[in-house]
C-alpha cells in the first residue's frame, strides 16, 4: 500500500502543543515502533527546526531520526531503506527538488514510497509530492514542477496565507492543473494516488478540490474528519 500526507500545514513545527497530525501520521505506519525520519532540506537543514522535530518525536512511540544532504550518510541507498516513514519540512521547494535530484534521493524515495514507505510533509514537504502547484520559492506565487508521485496540483497553505485561494484560482485558469488546496492544520491522505481521506487537527480546517469549469474556477469543499 502506497501512502502520502500531505498537510497545507500543522505538524510539530506550525502547532507545538497540537500533535494530532503527527499522530496521525505516525498511527499509520504498522510497525510498533516506527522508524521516521525527518528531512529538513527545503529550510537549509536549520538546526532551530531539527531540533524542535526531535523535542517532539522522542516522546513518542517511533525512533526519530533526520536526513541532511549537508551531511550525508555514507550509504544514502542504505539509509532510506531502514526507514519507514519520512517527515519532510517546509521551505524553499524549487531548492529541495533540486538537492534531491542532484543527489538521487527523488528516486529513492519514489522506491521507498512503491515499496510501502509513509511519505509525509507540510508545506514545501507537501507540495513536492505533487505534478506540480504553486509556490514561493523564487519570488511571488507561481507555478514550480514537481515530482509527480501524485497526479494534479497543489497549494498548500490555502486559508494561512491571504494571496494563496486567489494566486491558486489565477493559475489554475491559465492551465494548471486541477488539483487540491489545504488549509493550515488540514492533511490530505492518499493511498495508492487516490484522496483516502482529508483530516484536520483544528475545526475548522478544511481542503477542497479546485478545477476549471467552463471559464469560470470552481473549488468543492472536501469532508474533512477533525481529528479529537
Amino acid at each position: 500500500m502506497k501512502q502520502i500526507i500531505a498537510m497545507g500545514g500543522g505538524g510539530f513545527s506550525m502547532e507545538p502543543e497540537n500533535k494530532r497530525l503527527d499522530h496521525y501520521i505516525l498511527q499509520q505506519c504498522k510497525d510498533d515502533k516506527p522508524r521516521i525520519c525527518f528531512v529538513p532540506t527545503a529550510s537549509g537543514d536549520a538546526d532551530g527546526y531539527i531540533e524542535r522535530f526531535y523535542k517532539a518525536f522522542e516522546a513518542e512511540n517511533c525512533v526519530p531520526s533526520h536526513l541532511s544532504l549537508f551531511s550525508p550518510p555514507i550509504d544514502l541507498k542504505d539509509f532510506v531503506n531502514q526507514q519507514d516513514i519520512f517527515y519532510v519540512g517546509g521551505g524553499n521547494t524549487k531548492n529541495l527538488l533540486a538537492l534531491w535530484k542532484e543527489w538521487g534521493l527523488d528516486v529513492l524515495l519514489n522506491t521507498a514510497y512503491e515499496d510501502g514507505k509513509l511519505l509525509a510533509g507540510l508545506s514545501a514537504g507537501s507540495l513536492c509530492w505533487f505534478e506540480e502547484g504553486v509556490t514561493d520559492s523564487f519570488g511571488p506565487l507561481t507555478k514550480l514542477e514537481c515530482l509527480g508521485f501524485l497526479s494534479g496540483s497543489h497549494c498548500p497553505h490555502y486559508d494561512g496565507e491571504a494571496e494563496r485561494r486567489p494566486a491558486y484560482h489565477g493559475l489554475i485558469e491559465n492551465g494548471l492543473k486541477p488539483g487540491f488546496a489545504a488549509d493550515d492544520g488540514a492533511a490530505l491522505h492518499f493511498i495508492d494516488g487516490k484522496l483516502h481521506k482529508v483530516v484536520s487537527s483544528r475545526e475548522n480546517a478544511k481542503a477542497y478540490y479546485v478545477e476549471k469549469q467552463g471559464e469560470e474556477v470552481a473549488e468543492r469543499e472536501l469532508e474533512t474528519l477533525f481529528l479529537k
